[in-house]
């Protein structure tokens, strides 16, 4: 199917979830997660009308951003290696994995300017995932007021792989209850208003416990 259908389709169940969560459409940003596909079919998104595009390997964003410049925001949503750092602060809008200091320490050092950063947390707690143990994040957020290139712009979660969504709403829930306890510190480093949390698979849930951000790969861009 062509991006501009499936974004219909899309745009319908976030619509949906939106009602059933009495939240406004304009809140939610959807990221179009691109990394397996060609960068026609990025633009293809573009045209579609979408204006947040999502690499999880520098070298896949590299060889977009070579065509398609700086069109869409661009989102680094995978781990980000510390070496890589230099290849893409100057090309990116957010960073959805931050997850310890030495990273940070390398955006520091490379960014010109200060760079939207979502702190990645582990809140289901499975080995294989990236991310912070939930009660570690506040102190990390709270150190991190040492490097002026790091605006904490939110939190990063990534649910279990479940159709039980009993499981996925606790997931969402705790890293909004994070969310919570970092805006009531007032941080001027950690204003902390975007959750991104959501995918193909669960992003309607995601959406009804208050994400601000979703990333939507295959449903959108295919595979």
């Amino acid at each position: 199917m062509k991006v501009v259908d499936n974004l219909k389709n899309i745009e319908e169940k976030i619509n949906i979830a939106c009602e059933n969560s009495g939240r406004d459409r304009e809140a939610i940003k959807l990221i179009a997660v691109t990394k397996y596909v060609s960068v026609e079919r990025a633009n293809e998104a573009l045209e579609a009308g979408i204006l947040d595009l999502g690499e999880n390997r520098d070298e896949g964003l590299l060889a977009k951003y070579e065509v398609l410049k700086d069109k869409p925001n661009w989102h680094y949503i995978g781990s980000m290696q510390t070496r890589k750092v230099k290849n893409v602060i100057d090309k990116i809008s957010y960073i959805h994995s931050l997850d310890r200091i030495s990273l940070a320490e390398e955006i520091q050092k490379r960014a010109n300017e200060p760079i939207n950063c979502l702190v990645q947390v582990n809140v289901s707690g499975e080995e294989s995932k990236h991310g912070l143990n939930p009660e570690a994040t506040i102190d990390f957020i709270k150190g991190l007021s040492a490097f002026d290139k790091v605006n904490v712009a939110g939190l990063m979660t990534m649910a279990p792989l479940t159709d039980d969504e009993r499981i996925l709403r606790e997931c969402f829930r705790k890293l909004k209850g994070i969310q919570v306890e970092v805006q009531a510190l007032e941080l001027k480093h950690a204003p902390c208003t975007e959750l991104s949390m959501g995918m193909s698979n669960d992003f309607m849930i995601a959406i009804e416990e208050g994400a601000t951000m979703i990333r939507i790969g295959t449903a959108l861009v295919g595979e």
